[in-house]
């Protein structure tokens, strides 16, 4: 079981329209997928470079999987928290890359003992509903999209803001009035806003009576001070996402009493093995946690459905990410049907990759 040889390979894949966020506007996937090879079992994971949150591009995630390569050749998986150990210590940064390797090594793991990995991390399998993201638009476009995803199947929707408060409000006026009030809403502004302007929002969604389930990353990943006014000023529930990306931030955060809850993405974590500790941590604290991607392919994805099926900590799951792709790039894995993700019943991650 020791790993003879780290491979790389690009698939690009389109998704079916752009996509776009405070941060940036995506068209395409570009998946770094990692091949982990031992006697008897090949292990698959992947990466997507998002340098806007987590600094990383396509070449640098294929030259940090080089080095993790040379820190982990010779290792047994058998010997697992070593070579977890042995990862993560290698270099500093490079979140994504180590998800993609973290979980390749899942993978194999699980192969190895012949088990799905939610059963591996002690879980059921349970299905898990996803919300719907919609894009950042205008008016016209968030509202024909929101009702475009309900018709689809979705009681969940997760709307992109971000911009300037008045216009936000405008949006999620006509997103709520499109769906009618039995949807359930989330915000999430992506680090678009000052604090002052967070609150500003939610003062005016207050007064509109406009009910959502919880705002996600209102204000800079790094401005704890100001995730901590946005709560302080708010009655919903405030949750970091790019303020979080290991467990020793998940910590920092929490004992600011700077939010509610936590958005766990293997991509800036560095993959399950970070996860399962920051997931401990949001259930030890009392926080909310919940579960989502980057705009990923469905390798990824599978993944982190995995550890939100094996822990009942993770309450929330925001993994529709492969919905908006054109093509697949791999076989097996999770299937949706409308909002419900169901799991595959193979050993590890359960998915090969096509060609």
């Amino acid at each position: 079981m020791k790993i003879k040889n780290i491979r790389t390979q690009t698939i690009l894949t389109p998704l079916k329209k752009k996509f776009k966020t405070a941060l940036r506007s995506v068209d395409k996937i570009e998946n770094i997928c990692v091949f982990i090879e031992t006697k008897g079992f090949t292990g698959i994971g992947c990466a997507v470079p998002t340098a806007v949150i987590t600094g990383e591009t396509a070449m640098s995630i294929k030259g940090a999987i080089q080095h993790i390569h040379e820190a982990l050749s010779g290792l047994d998986i058998r010997d697992f928290e070593i070579v977890m150990q042995t990862l993560h210590a290698c270099m500093k940064g490079n979140h994504s890359a180590k998800a993609a390797v973290d979980m390749a090594l899942y993978d194999i793991i699980g192969k190895f003992y012949k088990t799905p990995l939610y059963r591996f991390l002690g879980g059921d399998g349970k299905c898990l509903e996803t919300d719907m993201t919609v894009s950042i638009g205008t008016l016209e476009e968030m509202a024909l999209d929101a009702r475009e995803a309900v018709k689809n199947g979705f009681s969940i929707l997760k709307l992109k803001l971000g911009r300037e408060p008045g216009l936000d409000v405008n949006c999620l006026k006509a997103v709520r009035q499109a769906v009618g009030p039995e949807i359930r809403l989330r915000i999430d502004a992506n680090q678009g806003w000052s604090p002052k302007q967070a609150v500003s929002f939610m003062d005016k969604i207050a007064r509109e009576n406009i009910c959502i389930d919880l705002l996600e990353q209102p204000v800079h990943a790094r401005d704890y001070k100001g995730m901590k006014f946005v709560r302080n000023n708010t009655d919903v529930p405030v949750y970091a996402d790019e303020s979080v990306f290991s467990p020793q931030d998940a910590m920092e955060i929490i004992n600011m009493d700077a939010i509610d809850g936590i958005n766990i993405k293997l991509m800036k974590c560095g993959g399950i093995y970070n996860a399962l500790k920051i997931a401990a941590i949001t259930e030890s604290a009392g926080v909310g946690c919940m579960i989502g991607s980057m705009m990923e392919s469905h390798i990824g994805v599978t993944a982190a459905a995995h550890l939100a099926a094996a822990k009942k900590v993770i309450t929330g799951y925001d993994l529709d990410a492969p919905l908006f792709v054109k093509k697949a790039p791999a076989q097996g894995g999770i299937t949706y049907n409308a909002s419900i993700i169901t799991l595959p019943d193979l050993p590890g991650l359960g998915h090969n990759i096509n060609g």
